[in-house]
């Protein structure tokens, strides 16, 4: 997104309209997917018995509630981005381990269903209304589709990498020993800083790449089950 916007202020040629339709897809996850992201947190705490989460103003689709601005910001133009984390205690579940990876689980599962129900709307619309992609409104809708699809699949791949303070680190932490556990809670920040680091020098655009074509592949697959008799 930065590269096509920099390639636009110098004169190179870009579809405005493109860029237009990225944008609508990042204020639509903004605004809808990522409060969804985080009221799951929210609401898969409370049932695993976290009832703090009750009166932090979580439970909650209100975007006001978790909209973080540098996440938006670094979502519109690095295409990764995150929302306010919901504070969790884990000492209110069970098994604290247990409870915090199924509780950071839901986060990615809220994206992947988010752009599962993307791809049933862009097949539905390729079924049912086969010339639509020949308009260039709907070409556009169709293109908005896909992008907010890919967006989804990318953050839910992101959130899963096993990195502190990502979603993944909680699963990965339920088959560490505690003294481990704590070490990456101790430098969680240092972590974070050189999480970054190599977000910006390209090191994890390959398997981010690798694992986000497959997800968005077995979305797809997925979203075309209903259709084959189509």
């Amino acid at each position: 997104m930065l590269s096509q916007l920099i390639s636009a202020f110098r004169g190179g040629h870009v579809d405005f309209m493109s860029i237009i339709m990225q944008l609508l897809a990042y204020a639509v996850i903004i605004f809808l997917v990522l409060p969804f992201h985080e009221w799951a947190h929210a609401f898969t705490a409370l049932k695993l018995g976290d009832t703090s989460v009750k009166y932090r103003g979580r439970l909650s689709l209100n975007p006001m509630a978790h909209i973080d601005v540098m996440g938006a910001l670094c979502l519109i133009f690095f295409g990764f981005g995150w929302a306010k984390p919901v504070p969790i205690n884990p000492r209110n579940f069970k098994n604290d381990k247990v409870g915090m990876a199924i509780t950071a689980a839901m986060g990615p599962v809220a994206n992947f269903v988010a752009a599962l129900v993307g791809a049933l709307i862009y097949f539905a619309l390729a079924v049912f209304f086969p010339d639509m992609e020949e308009s260039t409104a709907g070409s556009y809708f169709m293109l908005f589709l896909t992008f907010y699809i890919s967006v989804n699949v990318s953050l839910a791949v992101f959130n899963l990498l096993p990195i502190p303070p990502l979603d993944g680190s909680k699963i990965l932490f339920v088959f560490l020993p505690n003294r481990i556990v704590n070490y990456f809670y101790q430098y969680e920040q240092v972590i974070m800083i050189a999480l970054f680091a190599m977000l910006w020098m390209g090191i994890l655009d390959y398997p981010l790449m690798l694992l986000s074509n497959l997800l968005l592949n077995a979305v797809y697959y997925l979203a075309s089950l209903p259709f084959f008799w189509a």
